[in-house]
């Protein structure tokens, strides 16, 4: 049996798919082919994906809503893994909410809201899945994912399922347990705050509002492409180095947000990596402080 009708055989011949374009599955709107892409229904179909893959020797990736990803123009060798929407379940139990790792925030900030659970609004407007949410505390507005998680449900990659309490995940600025031992978020708890609705949504709007007005969101991008520096801002520090809509072929700096580095249509893989390049290695020469970015480049350039 190939390595196709294994993957068939495990998740259902409708969840797996050969030579998917990942320009459609990351937010970039950019990527070439992945020769395999799979959406498992569940934590064992996860967890048997994986084994099948480590045991295969094929390379495998993990994605959400691929909104923090960067595919190459050539594709990905392997097998992509997405925890999305076959993975999005939201239950309310009180003040708690149990997320499946492949609901978007925004939908999970949403429910909170229903339910009248306040600490969750600075989420609303980031355009990726709680899982991705959790592996790279994602924040905003002054809130982190740190502030909110009570525990996660994690596969490693040995196979086993581990759930760990919010203070055994070293969640830090972007990172965490779980992108330091690669593991893969299948579910978690998060601990809300009663509030009332009216003003959880109104907050929910007004945040919405500042990301309109300050933000490029009409053009596909990663986000804020790079690490905020300690003791600087990023967007400031490529604007101080005269590189607002500063382009290499249609990959741009935003005109709007010199912290995003945008698709103004059309732009390659290769377009926004060589840009990134250019804006780490002229704010550097102009400001001395190295640029990290954000952005996870797979696949082949």
């Amino acid at each position: 049996m190939d390595l196709y009708q294994e993957l068939c055989a495990i998740t259902g011949e409708k969840n797996v798919t050969l030579d998917e374009p990942m320009s459609g599955h990351t937010t970039f709107r950019i990527g070439g082919p992945a020769d395999y892409f799979v959406t498992p229904c569940d934590a064992g179909e996860t967890g048997r994906v994986v084994r099948l893959c480590r045991d295969s020797g094929v390379p495998y990736y993990v994605i959400g809503n691929g909104s923090n990803l960067l595919v190459g123009d050539k594709g990905y060798r392997g097998v992509i893994i997405q925890i999305f929407k076959n993975m999005d379940r939201i239950c309310v139990e009180g003040a708690r909410i149990h997320v499946q790792a492949g609901a978007l925030l925004s939908k999970t900030a949403a429910a909170a809201c229903e339910a009248g659970l306040a600490g969750l609004e600075f989420a609303s407007g980031i355009p990726g899945t709680l899982g991705g949410a959790v592996r790279m505390n994602a924040g905003a507005y002054g809130g982190e994912m740190k502030d909110v998680l009570e525990s996660a449900t994690v596969l490693t990659p040995d196979g086993k399922v581990l759930t760990l309490a919010a203070e055994d995940m070293k969640m830090g600025y972007r990172t965490s347990i779980v992108s330091k031992m690669d593991y893969i978020v299948l579910e978690a708890v998060l601990a809300l705050t009663p509030g009332d609705p009216g003003a959880i949504r109104e907050k929910i709007g007004e945040l919405k509002e500042k990301r309109v007005s300050k933000q490029p969101l009409e053009y596909g991008s990663a986000g804020s492409t790079f690490k905020r520096p300690e003791g600087y801002f990023a967007g400031q520090l490529i604007e101080e180095a005269g590189l607002r809509g500063f382009r290499v072929g249609n990959a741009q700096v935003s005109e709007k947000h010199c912290g995003f580095v945008i698709n103004l249509g059309g732009a390659t893989a290769k377009d926004v990596s060589d840009l990134m390049a250019e804006v780490i290695r002229r704010v550097e020469e102009n400001s001395g402080v190295r640029l990290e970015s954000e952005v996870k480049r797979i696949g082949e350039f």
